[in-house]
């Protein structure tokens, strides 16, 4: 049974995505800690990270990097937050996030009704900022 980022992935549900690329993909979540909270997915299907392969972790942190520095010039934030969890939905996933505070790494503090305009923006935002960067992974929309 296909988990729900596959069907996100597939385009069977839809996603804010910001970075697409043959391993992953990264779209904004829709429960943000704050602005531009974004998950890195892997395109397999693997449930947790210690079943990941070491390179396919080295390209997710990669990837989340990029999309780090990134948040931290677009929504001017002190950090670029990173946790991965792996409760939420059973498969992998890297959450990276513009913070300002460790009071940010509260995933009880998720806005679980985010204005779907901003995430809009936000996400289009981060895509200009990453194609500024020069990366060529990003789709238009």
């Amino acid at each position: 049974m296909s988990t729900l980022f596959t069907k996100i992935i597939e385009g069977e549900i839809p996603g804010r995505f910001i970075w697409k690329d043959e391993q992953c993909v990264a779209f904004l979540t829709i429960g943000p800690i704050t602005d531009g909270h974004t998950l890195v997915v892997p395109r397999e299907e693997i449930d947790e990270f210690t079943d990941a392969s070491d390179e396919l972790m080295a390209h997710l942190m990669k990837v989340a990097g990029n999309i780090g520095r990134a948040q931290k010039r677009v929504f001017n934030s002190a950090r670029a937050g990173i946790m991965i969890a792996g409760f939420e939905v059973p498969h992998l996933h890297v959450h990276v996030w513009p913070t300002n505070s460790l009071a940010d790494f509260d995933l009880g503090r998720v806005n679980e009704n985010p204005d779907p305009a901003k995430m809009d923006a936000n996400a289009q935002k981060l895509r200009a900022a990453l194609k500024e960067d020069g990366h060529t992974h990003i789709p238009d929309a």
